[in-house]
């Protein structure tokens, strides 16, 4: 049984409001494990590009082995997500866990015997692709297993946001020290020893089971009216569009990192982690920013802060022609960055019915991390051409394209959710988070939106 936290939730505020999420036993041990192993997490990612970048020197094939890592969440989470609703959640994340840790051990082995090839990269990235679409939507959807009181589930999402960003922030920092004095394989097999604290933390849990319910529709059937859930519901449909929007031209900023450390601002892989860990210092600024709100108050106008934000941040740094200033922009693209991520995620997870959740985080996963792949592709192919900065350049402007496209679709979309919550009992002030508030007249208000 999850043990609820103790205190008044209502008149917490701000730190307080994220750290009572701490409360509840199966979130901390989960908070303790992930944390320890993305720290892990993120050094393989940065060793995995630059020994990408060393052994070929081209940008179109680190967009080429992102592409690998991410496709199969697009291809295959949607259907995967179906599993998430019908399976125990706990045990598919044990699992995916599990896959994921021999993956690392692969790559670690391969590395220190100095016996790596390129296309064992590919393949390598090809499985854990696999290990992550199915991961992905379980994972999401455990979440609201763990945290059981709904008035806590953003700060949940939020707190789990910070956990991937801290790590990102320390990661990338101490993966570019490794393999300045020591090589990759050092990297992919702290990385797998990281593993055994998230595993050790899932096991030690007391999870109270799901009650089994028949399945009257097939997997392919429940696809379907997953689907039909996801992009026939117009508040959903715009978030997931936003977000494989941002996903498409935006993130993949992040696979041309190596190329600006190297080629544009003439570092090595010490600098190359740098400039990773400055965004990850925004996105964990973002994440606790968000950790501390008491509910969803105003996330629908966040989000498109955000959107805006992260555009401009980027449009800014493609050009940038000095290291140290390209570090602090790169602080407010994380924070941009993350900020419209978790509020997307906490506003569908708020919508969302418990028994739709796996598969609505499959169509999330795959606008957020399926999208990517595409982008990668996209983005290396275009370094070619345009080059790495005007890449870039082109990214920040169609992502606050969409930003502004959001922000005119927000107000009928508050009002369209209005009713979910007022169902669902949730208090007012979290009601508020992305419907109308209504005037003297009556009649629907853009919500702090000018």
């Amino acid at each position: 049984m999850t043990s609820q936290p103790h205190g008044d939730n209502n008149g917490a505020t701000g730190f307080r409001a994220a750290l009572r999420t701490l409360g509840y036993r199966n979130f901390r041990l989960f908070f303790c494990g992930q944390g320890l192993s993305l720290i892990g997490t993120w050094m393989q990612q940065v060793a995995m590009a630059w020994l990408v970048y060393r052994l070929t020197g081209s940008a179109f094939m680190l967009g080429l082995i992102n592409f690998c890592a991410r496709i199969p969440i697009f291809l295959a989470s949607p259907f995967l997500g179906v599993l998430a609703d019908r399976w125990n959640r706990h045990r598919i994340v044990l699992g995916t866990q599990t896959a994921a840790m021999l993956q690392a051990m692969v790559l670690a082995a391969l590395a220190l015997s100095h016996q790596v090839r390129v296309w064992q990269l590919f393949v390598l990235s090809l499985f854990i692709g696999l290990v992550n679409a199915m991961d992905i939507p379980a994972r999401q959807s455990f979440l609201i297993e763990m945290v059981e009181n709904k008035e806590d589930l953003g700060s949940a999402i939020a707190l789990n946001s910070s956990l991937v960003n801290g790590a990102r922030l320390i990661g990338p920092s101490i993966a570019g020290l490794l393999i300045a004095a020591a090589g990759e394989g050092l990297c992919f097999l702290i990385n797998a020893l990281s593993y055994l604290a998230v595993i050790g933390a899932l096991v030690r849990m007391r999870i109270t089971p799901r009650p089994r319910v028949p399945h009257a529709l097939s997997v392919l059937q429940q696809f379907r009216e997953g689907a039909r859930y996801a992009y026939g519901f117009a508040p959903t449909r715009a978030i997931l569009l936003l977000v494989s929007v941002v996903s498409l031209v935006g993130l993949p900023y992040l696979v041309l990192l190596p190329v600006f450390a190297r080629d544009v601002y003439h570092q090595g892989a010490h600098g190359f982690g740098f400039l990773t860990g400055a965004s990850g210092v925004g996105a964990l600024t973002g994440a606790l920013y968000l950790a501390g709100r008491k509910s969803v108050l105003g996330l629908g106008r966040m989000i498109v802060i955000a959107t805006l934000l992260f555009g401009a941040s980027l449009l800014l740094f493609s050009h940038l022609p000095f290291y140290w200033p390209a570090l602090g922009l790169l602080t407010v693209t994380g924070f941009g960055m993350i900020v419209l991520l978790a509020s997307a995620n906490t506003v569908l997870q708020t919508i969302v019915e418990d028994n739709q959740r796996g598969r609505l985080m499959s169509f999330y996963a795959m606008s957020f991390g399926g999208m990517v792949p595409f982008g990668s592709l996209l983005a290396g192919g275009l370094a070619t051409t345009i080059g790495t900065r005007n890449t870039v350049l082109a990214g920040g402007l169609i992502c606050m394209a969409a930003g502004l496209w959001f922000a005119r679709m927000l107000p009928r979309l508050r009002t369209m959710v209005h009713p979910i919550y007022v169902r669902k009992g949730i208090l007012r002030e979290v009601a508020v988070g992305l419907q109308s508030a209504t005037d003297q007249a009556g009649q629907p208000k853009f919500n702090g939106l000018k």
